[in-house]
């Protein structure tokens, strides 16, 4: 046992190793979540929005019998759409973040926060 009850040097070489496997790995997933393409549609269908994994715009596509609608219900497919790309987006990243921590519970602002 450490004098004062500090951890062995064992422990704090290993704890390291851990936090820069960690950054390495926070790294590649960034990465990664920046070359997914995470798609949300309208309830409708006739909305496709995608989102990378950090939740960045990507492309849009729009069924053109929408646009014959009314305003308000073009408005209401469009949100639909973001919203579920959204949800996709943000489930898909706090996944990963996960796998990544091994579960913990880091409490990082935008990952754990339930909406």
């Amino acid at each position: 046992m450490a004098a004062f009850g500090l951890p062995n040097f064992g422990q704090l070489t290993e704890a390291f190793r851990k936090a820069q496997q960690i950054q390495q790995d926070a790294q590649k997933l960034q990465e990664e979540l920046e070359a997914l393409e995470l798609q949300g549609a309208s309830n409708n269908g006739k909305v496709l929005v995608w989102l990378s994994g950090n939740q960045e715009p990507v492309r849009v596509k729009i069924d053109p019998s929408l646009l014959m609608e009314t305003k308000e219900e073009a408005e209401k497919a469009i949100l639909e759409a973001l919203q579920a790309a959204y949800e996709n987006s943000t489930t898909t990243m706090k996944n990963k973040m996960e796998e990544l921590t091994g579960g913990l519970n880091l409490n990082l602002p935008g990952i754990n926060d339930e909406t």
